[in-house]
């Protein structure tokens, strides 16, 4: 028996099993030319798979052989230059749809063909779409340091951790962003800011508080806090400087560690931070905290808060900047202050994560 196609016998069908109904399996399927599909207006046969910029003039539903691999592909989203082709043979694999990256969580912004996600306090960055470009690049600082009392050390800045081209997966990525560390008290040390945690990809540990009345010596973390006096705390590794030292016998302290640098031994001037434009502006961070002085306080930056000092020529002293991971300014230990201002120690400033990625062509 044979099966008449376009007026051409093209198949034959022998009666292995003696039923009525003729068997038909692929040994039967004989000179059936390429060019009888291929001349179809819905139909391509080539040597190649589809791509997401082949636009058929025929639109969606057109088929796509390619007669090396035996693979088949239909086109189920005609978008021009963005099509969507899925595979209908034995394989497996889109080609096309979106190539690059989406995602939710956090306050979105644009920079050109890019997307950027800020967390100010902590939420749930989600991959919803890979893509072919799946990367990203983060800024992860956690919180700063408090400020240490009484002629105290800086707060050291929140740990700061960042990177590019890092391949994520499709799914949620908690965040975590740490908040800034308590000023000293009479009674209490200065508290260390806590960590900021970007899922499993990176965690930036939390400053170190300054060197306070109860306790002389800097506390350890991202970077580390300033001393009353003695050593300065220690920083983590890749995250940050270590406070400054203090051989003094009082009336000031060090200032904190920042991410750009240690802070000042001897002295309280702050280390200061680092700058990024991750969200398309320059942007200073994780600066260490000022340690106070019973003259004009140690100077910070980058999201650090100034020392405390009672010369009338100076401003107040500042607790580190909201979402930088800056230290804390420490306190100054006069009695009275004929300026007028206040020059008590401060908390440090809470962190931030922030993750970039593109979005569409350039």
């Amino acid at each position: 028996m044979a099966i008449v196609l376009n007026g051409t016998t093209g198949i034959t069908t022998p009666d292995i099993d003696s039923t009525a109904a003729p068997d038909l399996d692929a040994t039967n399927f004989i000179n059936l030319p390429a060019s009888t599909l291929a001349s179809a207006s819905d139909v391509t046969v080539s040597t190649t798979d589809p791509a997401a910029n082949t636009n058929p003039t025929s639109g969606t539903g057109h088929l796509w052989i390619n007669k090396t691999s035996g693979e088949q592909y239909i086109l189920t989203d005609a978008t021009a230059g963005d099509n969507v082709w899925k595979n209908v043979g034995d394989g497996s694999g889109t080609v096309g749809g979106n190539p690059y990256m989406a995602a939710t969580g956090g306050t979105i912004t644009t920079d050109g063909n890019f997307k950027v996600h800020t967390f100010n306090s902590s939420g749930t960055f989600t991959v919803t779409n890979l893509g072919v470009q799946n990367d990203v690049s983060y800024l992860v600082v956690a919180g700063g340091g408090g400020g240490g009392r009484d002629d105290g050390g800086g707060g050291g800045a929140g740990g700061y951790l960042t990177a590019s081209s890092v391949t994520l997966a499709e799914q949620d990525y908690t965040i975590t962003v740490g908040a800034g560390g308590a000023a000293g008290t009479l009674s209490d040390d200065s508290g260390d800011g806590t960590n900021s945690i970007f899922g499993s990809v990176a965690t930036a540990i939390g400053g170190g508080g300054g060197g306070s009345q109860t306790s002389d010596a800097g506390r350890s973390g991202g970077s580390g806090g300033g001393a009353r006096s003695g050593n300065g705390g220690a920083a983590t590794s890749g995250q940050g400087n270590r406070g400054g030292n203090d051989a003094s016998i009082g009336n000031q302290g060090s200032g904190g560690g920042g991410a750009g640098g240690q802070g000042t031994d001897n002295g309280s001037n702050a280390g200061a931070g680092l700058t990024s434009s991750i969200t398309g502006s320059s942007v200073g961070r994780a600066g260490g905290g000022g340690g106070a002085n019973r003259f004009d306080g140690g100077t910070a930056s980058d999201g650090g808060g100034k020392g405390g000092g009672v010369a009338s020529s100076i401003a107040a002293s500042a607790a580190g900047t909201a979402n930088t991971g800056g230290g804390g300014g420490a306190g100054a230990g006069a009695a009275s202050n004929p300026a007028g201002q206040d020059n008590a120690q401060k908390a440090g400033g809470s962190g931030v994560v922030i993750i970039r990625y593109q979005f569409q062509a350039a």
